[in-house]
């Protein structure tokens, strides 16, 4: 449920010094809302200062901007640099978890401060590099606001921003001005983004869409914050890439035949197995898909409707993550789609007519050259460990390439155009043959004991990603596996190896799946 606006008195501007700090991390535009707030502080006959502390790349550069202002009285006043805590009355953070961070470091208080900030989310890199779902809690920092501030003003202004083609420094000029915390006429505000001269309509556009939010309060057309987290049968990774699919005659003759056969699949499993056809074709082409659904009868054939086709969703999910693995053609491919392009523009908030410049880093090692190779010349250089080492301190280096330019583009794109071959290459070989090798797992162990045969499935959750990640998710796979005859033929065992993925999920090195492989151990020849 989204929180509820609170109400709030102006702040008694007649004497003493009003503060501001803005929390934003980088492109958010921080910088531009804070000279509008000086602006409008001095169109209003306000003395105004404001400074900025950088931040660190824990957060992609966040940044406190800090503003103090107070009526002009003919003489000068002594304004601070940076804002103390329990001394801020107005906090904006342009994203859900700079307000946490703010209240964690004392800048809001109930009976001082306004906080105004963005229900959206900006994933911190230690959210980012967690191997499971290392999300914060959305819901914990919204109870904690709420319980923190003075007033809480808080909705998706981010997409308020992006609907009316501006950035967020907009909707929160817009938010602020209809908290009306500050005793300044509307006409004001606007005029500040007029005398801007960049981007002033669409910036209008999010200042007063903003400004009405925030009188009348959080609408239900916001995305609802929830917990932070997302249950495993949502994974995003499995979303549609598009609401429509075109092409040829004989290509949309396929797609169609092989929609029929997901109509007929059992009701449950539908809607899995529809965004996972939709991942495997955009991944390959449609004969591709063909063999992902003939993978998932063998589940369905063997399901049962008793328990739900659980076993059958988690099949439709995994089966289509593992045939989409992460190679270098798949790299490529994604960097030089006209829709990233869009994205990037709209979120660094370029317009269409504007140069942008785009470097894409590249580290590739011998084994994804390897990978990327003719099965039986890959496996020819793997076999020669000094010709792959010498071939690999020629290759193992950063790259950098311009896909604003035609050549680093074309070379993208010419990459990406090699996945009609990718079923010859070693990575694919590679890739079918584990593939095999864990979906066979799973089914043996379907007639006796349905539980841990769809926890096998699920297991494949921890081999994701590319390069380094993908060989460290290997790894723990392996690892976590390797426990399956220690459990077997217990009442628990499918509980057990959901405790091993879940701890192998919790860090990066591995080490409380270590502790979790011991305690398993050592009950080890109670089930022999």
């Amino acid at each position: 449920m989204n929180a509820p606006l609170v109400p709030h008195p102006k702040i008694d501007q007649t004497e003493r010094v009003t503060s501001i700090a803005v929390l934003a991390v980088g492109g958010q535009g921080g910088g531009v809302l804070t000279d509008w707030i000086t602006d409008v502080a001095e169109r209003n006959g306000y003395r105004a200062q404001s400074t900025s502390v950088a931040g660190v790349a824990q957060r992609t550069g966040a940044t406190i901007y800090y503003i103090e202002m107070c009526p002009d009285r003919g003489r000068q006043p002594v304004f601070a640099l940076s804002p103390s805590q329990g001394d801020v009355d107005i906090l904006i953070a342009a994203e859900l978890m700079e307000a946490g961070r703010a209240i964690m470091r004392g800048f809001v208080t109930p009976e001082r401060t306004t906080l105004i900030a963005s229900s959206h989310r900006i994933a911190a890199v230690s959210e980012k590099i967690a191997p499971g779902d290392g999300r914060g809690s959305s819901q914990e920092v919204r109870a904690a606001a709420l319980k923190a501030a003075k007033a809480f003003i808080s909705f998706d202004m981010e997409r308020i921003a992006v609907e009316a083609g501006s950035v967020i420094s907009a909707s929160l000029f817009g938010a602020l001005a209809g908290s009306g915390v500050l005793p300044f006429p509307r006409e004001s505000f606007e005029e500040t983004i007029r005398a801007s001269g960049r981007g002033v309509e669409a910036s209008l556009r999010a200042f007063g869409k903003a400004f009405d939010r925030a009188q009348t309060g959080p609408q239900t057309d916001d995305v609802p914050l929830g917990s932070g987290h997302q249950p495993e049968s949502e994974d995003i990774s499995l979303r549609p890439f598009a609401s429509r699919i075109s092409g040829s005659p004989k290509l949309m003759a396929g797609w169609q035949r092989l929609v029929a056969r997901v109509d007929a699949l059992p009701e449950p499993v539908r809607e899995m197995a529809r965004l996972g056809l939709r991942k495997v074709v955009d991944f390959q082409d449609v004969a591709y898909g063909g063999e992902y659904l003939d993978r998932l009868a063998q589940a369905v054939n063997r399901d049962r409707e008793s328990k739900g086709f659980a076993f059958s969703v988690a099949a439709a999910k995994y089966l289509a993550n593992t045939m989409c693995y992460d190679d270098v053609i798949r790299v490529a491919d994604l960097k030089t789609r006209s829709a990233r392009s869009s994205r990037v523009r709209r979120e660094v908030g370029v317009a269409d007519d504007a140069v942008l410049q785009v470097t894409e880093y590249f580290h590739p090692r011998i084994e994804e050259v390897c990978g990327s190779l003719p099965a039986g010349l890959g496996r020819w250089i793997e076999a020669r460990p000094g010709l792959a080492r010498w071939l690999d301190g020629r290759i193992n280096k950063g790259r950098r390439i311009r896909t604003d330019s035609a050549l680093g583009f074309s070379l993208l794109w010419l990459i990406g155009g090699l996945r009609r071959w990718r079923r010859s290459m070693l990575r694919h070989r590679v890739e079918t043959a584990h593939l095999e090798q864990w979906f066979d797992l799973a089914l043996s162990r379907l007639d006796t004991d349905y539980g841990l045969a769809v926890e096998i499935l699920n297991c494949r959750r921890l081999i994701k990603g590319y390069s380094d990640t993908h060989a460290r998710g290997l790894s723990k796979y392996d690892r976590v596996l390797s426990a399956l005859p220690m459990i077997e033929g217990r009442a628990d065992a499918a509980d057990w190896l959901r405790r091993l993925r879940e701890a192998a999920l919790k860090d990066e090195k591995g080490e409380m799946l270590e502790g979790a492989l011991k305690t398993v151990a050592s009950f080890a020849p109670a089930a022999s």
